[in-house]
C-alpha cells in the first residue's frame, strides 16, 4: 500500500539534481504535501571537490530547491570519491552533514584500517560498485543516526529509482522499511515513481515549467555520475 506523506512528520527526498528525484519531488507537491513538511537531501558525491560529478549539479540543486519553496541540506564523505578511491591502509573517511541549523556536522572515520585502490565496477553488486553506498547509501545512514531531529519520530525517505531503468531495478519493492529505523524512529522509504514511465517523468517537469539539469540539455540521459556516463 502506498503510503500517505502526510502521515509523517517529515518527509526527506534524496535529490541528485537528476530528473526522476526531480519528479518525485514535484510528485509530492501534487499530492497535496505542505512545503513545510519536505526537505530535500543532497548527497555530494565529490565531498566538494571536482571529479565525478557535474560541477554545476550542486548550485543546480540549490536553485531547484529555491524556486521550490523547500530546504535542502547537503552531505558528503570528506574527500569524497577521489579520497575512498585511494584508500590505501586508512579508515573510511569521515562523514559530513548540514543539521536542522545548516551548522556542519562530522561523524565517523574511526574505523578499522583498509584498502580500496579500486574504480566501483558497473554492478547491482553495492560490495563492487562501492559508490553508491559508501557516498550515498552510508551517508544517508550516518544523517538518519547521528542528527537529533531524526532521533524519535515517524519519517518518509522518498527515492526516484524506477523499473523501467534496468532489470535490477525491476525487482525493487516501492514502499520498504529502511535500514535506519529503530524502536524510536520509524523510517520508511517510498520509491514513488518507480512504475512511471520516462514520459511522465518529462511530463510533470514541464508541468512545472522546472528547466531540467544542463546535462540533459547536453544529451545525456541521465545525471549521477558525469565521469560514468
Amino acid at each position: 500500500m502506498k503510503p500517505n506523506p502526510n502521515e509523517y512528520d517529515r518527509v526527506i527526498v534524496a535529490f541528485s539534481g537528476g530528473k526522476d528525484s526531480l519528479a518525485a519531488t514535484l510528485h509530492l507537491l501534487e499530492m497535496g504535501v505542505p512545503k513545510s513538511r519536505l526537505e530535500l537531501m543532497h548527497h555530494d558525491v565529490d565531498g566538494g571537490q571536482e571529479l565525478m560529478d557535474w560541477p554545476v549539479t550542486p548550485a543546480y540543486c540549490r536553485a531547484v530547491a529555491g524556486a521550490l519553496g523547500i530546504p535542502i541540506r547537503f552531505s558528503w564523505r570528506e574527500g569524497g570519491f577521489l579520497r575512498e578511491m585511494l584508500r590505501d591502509g586508512d579508515p573510511t573517511a569521515p562523514v559530513v552533514f548540514e543539521d536542522g541549523n545548516y551548522e556542519r556536522v562530522r561523524v565517523g572515520g574511526k574505523g578499522p584500517e583498509g584498502t580500496r585502490l579500486k574504480f566501483p565496477q558497473v554492478s547491482p553488486n553495492l560490495a563492487v560498485r562501492w559508490c553508491s553506498s559508501a557516498l550515498k547509501i552510508d551517508v544517508g545512514r550516518r544523517i538518519f543516526s547521528n542528527d537529533p531531529r531524526f532521533a524519535s519520530g515517524k519519517f518518509l525517505l522518498v527515492t526516484g529509482e524506477r523499473r523501467e531503468e534496468s532489470a535490477s531495478r525491476a525487482k525493487y519493492k516501492e514502499v520498504e522499511e529502511h535500514a535506519s529505523s529503530t524502536r524510536n524512529r520509524e523510517i520508511t522509504q517510498w520509491r514513488a515513481v518507480i512504475d512511471w514511465p520516462e514520459k511522465d517523468i518529462w511530463a510533470i517537469i514541464k508541468r512545472h515549467g522546472i528547466r531540467p539539469h544542463p546535462a540533459y540539455y547536453l544529451g545525456w540521459g541521465r545525471v549521477s555520475c558525469a565521469l560514468c556516463i
